[in-house]
């Protein structure tokens, strides 16, 4: 059941964004320009695809996976990161949020699913901590999963929670740094985005050495409405992805409903307390909505941030002395996370081929051509080469 065929190879040949002269932003990224350049940060996918034709609940098709995040290699339930989560809009079934605000860390790999799977990957999640720290709940404090969800019920048989704990297991240990696979992978294997095929996408920004030099990373798992915008040219109105109509929002066909999620996750190595994460974390949503993302009722948009400056030790002293950088410092680490995030949907849109699934339901990859046309229309592409770099003798 596993994702390896020529639609894998199809999207491991598309273009990201800045392949085809989509600059976002002012800032540089990374050497991968994805959330694995803060550096320790590993990513790992298990994709799901079994079956065509009519939806047999419980059985198929299936179109959909796990995304693993891991924060570092060392034992996270040992050696904690600090990190905090925002909910824009709690339209969802994320697993573990509360503790991570509540106690400002991260104790455990964050996965990323399906709605309906959610609890049975937190299960794994929690049977793969046990495995590695046999005290927990007896010797010790029990462990907190964290689980983000979306759901990719209009192209997946949802009802069968695909997803078990040997795919869960697989996704850990299939983390890598480096290059992210992109596009239908994962979690994102059977989402949709702004009428399109979305899925997972990432990106990164690294800020100039008077500014820290710090690294924010970004990795998005796409699946809400909108009307698409790219690097502020008008793609969606241009290409018809709405309609005219007087109703509010607009008219969109069954697969392009305005409704859905988004799972947010950002990493940096900036040094940043669990207030300052959360700060972090909410711009994220500022980078979603330059994308056409407009958090609509129905939608669950949940952003997590963790930083790996710093360790939290499981058996903790009477007291923790820590350095962070100060507020007004924040201010470029809020930039470079907006534009990762927007770049990490464009990348997650671009990077995702068409898919076909439950009862036939098709949605289609974005055009690549005819998204170029309408970004070359309101000259948008390759402005580094009109305008000098940020800082660039400034």
């Amino acid at each position: 059941m596993m994702y390896m065929g020529s639609a894998q190879a199809e999207g491991r040949a598309r273009p990201r964004s800045r392949d085809i002269g989509i600059d976002i932003g002012i800032l540089q990224p990374g050497r991968w320009n994805a959330i694995t350049d803060v550096q320790g940060v590993k990513v790992g996918h298990v994709t799901l695809v079994k079956g065509e034709g009519r939806l047999v609940p419980g059985s198929g098709p299936v179109r959909t996976g796990a995304t693993a995040i891991l924060p570092h290699e060392g034992n996270l339930f040992i050696e904690k990161v600090p990190a905090a989560a925002y909910v824009l809009n709690g339209f969802g079934k994320s697993i573990g949020l509360h503790q991570v605000n509540e106690l400002g860390n991260l104790e455990t790999p964050i996965l990323l699913t399906n709605t309906l799977n959610a609890p049975l990957v937190a299960d794994a999640v929690i049977e793969w901590c046990i495995m590695s720290n046999p005290g927990i709940g007896i010797s010790t404090g029990t462990v907190n999963p964290v689980v983000g969800e979306v759901n990719d019920g209009y192209l997946n048989d949802i009802q069968g929670r695909h997803v078990r704990k040997e795919h869960v297991f697989q996704a850990i240990a299939d983390a890598k740094s480096g290059p992210v696979e992109e596009g239908a992978v994962g979690a994102g294997a059977g989402s949709t985005c702004m009428g399109w095929k979305g899925g997972i996408g990432t990106s990164s920004r690294v800020l100039p050495p008077k500014r820290g030099g710090y690294t924010v990373g970004v990795l998005v798992q796409t699946n809400f409405g909108g009307v698409l915008t790219v690097n502020g040219a008008p793609i969606g109105r241009e290409l018809g992805r709405y309609s005219n109509s007087a109703d509010f929002p607009y008219e969109m066909l069954e697969a392009q409903s305005p409704d859905g999620s988004v799972m947010v996750i950002v990493a940096t190595d900036a040094p940043l307390d669990h207030r300052q994460l959360e700060r972090l974390a909410k711009r994220a949503g500022l980078g979603l909505a330059r994308t056409g993302f407009f958090s609509s009722n129905g939608s669950g948009d949940f952003f997590i941030a963790f930083s790996t400056a710093g360790r939290v030790p499981h058996d903790s002293p009477l007291t923790l002395k820590t350095e962070v950088v100060s507020n007004d410092a924040m201010s470029s680490l809020f930039l470079a996370v907006v534009e990762a995030a927007e770049e990490a949907v464009i990348n997650s849109m671009l990077k995702a081929v068409t898919i076909v699934g439950r009862d036939g339901r098709t949605v289609d990859a974005i055009d690549i051509d005819q998204l170029l046309a309408v970004m070359r229309k309101y000259n948008a592409l390759n402005w580094r080469e009109t305008i000098p770099p940020w800082g660039g003798g400034r």
